[in-house]
């Protein structure tokens, strides 16, 4: 039976990253969903789709915020050097957050969704106002990088390219919509508060999704939502919907005895044994 495979975060500016990606084995039948923060450049991501396209069957990519970073001061920023990346993953065949829902081969009502939502710092307490909000994370000693070196032109700011993802994305995921048919919902960026009240800095919140997406796993009827960026691979149940959390991480996040192959995360058909009634998060270490 063909497989759905998701991985995140796999940070390819590491040396022992690139290496164990390298010896990742061939699953000819399988698909892959790679969940964004592939690395901080076109040439990490070309090296990682290298790898990855010649041992699946198919391959869908979404943005992190690593991917969306621009170092060089002569490389495009913001929208421009997302379209770079989509642009370089359509010329291997790799499914993006612009291309058209692609159904499940082995379940036509079973529609996979990638998704380019970014963040709004809206996950953040209620006593903090949205134009205080850096300062808040600041001073307690935490400053995203993304501050500096995700640019969002031509927006004026990732709030507003935020919300223009957001509603484009609203569009799309309404025009398929259909009796009978249920998403695989793909982002980088979690859907949901509860998985950010296990961090050890609260303050990252700020950067690390919108809770206007809380509730899309019922507004679109959804078997599974995919998400990275944390750290924290774990699975968590909500109305019946599963959630995965996929990310592989720095060389100290993971273990390098289980090479990348040890965290390939099963998202189709999916664990065996779990039951929606899991409501807590389960880690996977």
């Amino acid at each position: 039976m063909r497989k759905l495979y998701a991985i995140s975060d796999i940070h390819l500016s590491y040396a022992a990253n690139r290496e164990a990606l390298e010896a990742l084995p061939f699953y000819p039948d399988d698909w892959l969903i790679l969940a964004g923060d592939v690395g901080e450049t076109l040439e990490q991501l070309q090296f990682a789709l290298s790898v990855l396209c010649p041992r699946f069957a198919q391959v869908l990519w979404v943005p992190g915020n690593h991917d969306l970073w621009c170092l060089d001061a002569y490389e495009p920023r913001g929208v421009a050097k997302y379209e770079r990346l989509v642009s370089l993953c359509q010329q291997c065949g790799v499914l993006t957050p612009e291309d058209s829902y692609i159904h499940w081969p082995e379940d036509p009502t079973l529609v996979l969704a990638p998704l380019f939502l970014l963040y709004d710092y809206s996950f953040r307490p209620a006593t903090v106002p949205l134009e205080d909000a850096v300062d808040w994370a600041a001073k307690a000693g935490i400053v995203f990088r993304d501050e500096i070196v995700l640019y969002p032109n031509p927006y004026p700011s990732r709030y507003a390219w935020c919300q223009e993802r957001l509603r484009i994305t609203e569009q799309r995921l309404q025009a398929v919509q259909a009796p009978g048919l249920k998403f695989i919902l793909i982002n980088h960026f979690p859907f949901q508060a509860y998985p950010l009240g296990f961090m050890r800095h609260p303050e990252i919140s700020l950067w690390s999704g919108t809770c206007q997406t809380e509730d899309w796993h019922q507004r679109f009827p959804t078997r599974v939502a995919i998400y990275g960026h944390l750290h924290m691979r774990g699975t968590y149940y909500r109305n019946g919907v599963r959630f995965e959390e996929v990310s592989l991480g720095y060389p100290q996040d993971w273990r390098a005895a289980k090479g990348v192959v040890g965290y390939l995360r099963e998202i189709w058909p999916g664990p065996q044994g779990e039951t929606p009634e899991h409501a807590e998060m389960t880690w996977r270490f």
